[in-house]
């Protein structure tokens, strides 16, 4: 891995130099546009509309336009900004894990030590350990100023990056309102359901069907050529017992319960 950024943790007095890597990474498989006609690549020009050239990436700068004046921000003039300057993941509190909302989680970050001496690495992390807390930080990365949420994976501190709250949007939805009653049966059946699917969770376990099959697809049509047989490439097959709507929802309950205990003892 590559570190993306260097700077240091701060909890008021105490400086933790880390380095910053991405956690995650795209496993998809990479395509482009052709045109359907001739296979032809279709490619994207940066033109000026000024004096209709191609402009390379390296003379593009930024502008903001208000309707009646427009002002050119240089690279310059981005990189001056004291926030994008600024090296430091700052802890602005500790807080209970349980507060931070799922929804607000963005992109995961590791963070390595950038000493020779890790203690101030370790009791930071002992720190949140032990209270069971998560650091809210702030700091500027990639000419935006983020919030996240600093806590520990398998001995290593993580970096999160939270939504902003008005970047969540509201869940308003009229049908809501309206009370559904739900029978005790109904219940007791779905906790039923729910338990006959009772396991541990293992990401190991799960894969991308659609990044599978796309891999599938392209050899197939590198091996066969344009004229493949779908059906026979993905061995597709009508299952029975799909399509036929359940209207009775405690019909579609007891008959859930009946196929998950057959996938379990079969």
């Amino acid at each position: 891995m590559r570190a993306i950024w260097k700077g240091a943790v701060t909890f008021g007095l105490v400086n933790v130099p880390v380095k910053l890597y991405s956690a995650t990474e795209d496993h998809d498989v990479p395509l482009h546009q052709v045109h359907d006609a001739d296979g032809g690549r279709i490619r994207y020009r940066r033109v000026c509309e000024v004096d209709g050239e191609e402009v390379s990436y390296e003379h593009i700068d930024r502008a903001y336009d208000d309707g009646e004046r427009t002002v050119v921000l240089t690279k310059d003039d981005l990189a001056a900004l004291p926030a994008e300057r600024d090296r430091e993941i700052e802890v602005v509190e500790f807080v209970p894990s349980d507060q931070i909302d799922p929804i607000m989680l963005d992109r995961t970050y590791y963070l390595e030590p950038d000493s020779r001496s890790t203690k101030a690495y370790v009791l930071l992390r002992r720190t949140l350990e032990e209270t069971e807390r998560t650091a809210v930080v702030k700091f500027a990365l990639r000419q935006r100023t983020r919030l996240a949420a600093l806590r520990v994976r398998e001995d290593v501190l993580v970096l999160q990056t939270l939504l902003w709250a008005d970047e969540v949007r509201e869940a308003a939805f009229p049908a809501l309102d309206e009370p559904a009653k739900v029978s005790a049966k109904e219940l007791a059946m779905s906790a039923q359901l729910v338990s006959s699917f009772e396991s541990d969770f293992s990401p190991e376990g799960f894969e991308d069907e659609y990044q599978v099959q796309l891999k599938q697809l392209i050899e197939a049509k590198i091996e066969k050529g344009e004229a493949i047989d779908t059906a026979e490439t993905f061995g597709e097959r009508e299952e029975e017992g799909r399509g036929a709507e359940v209207v009775d929802l405690m019909e579609a309950l007891r008959r859930s319960v009946e196929s998950a205990k057959t996938k379990k003892t079969g």
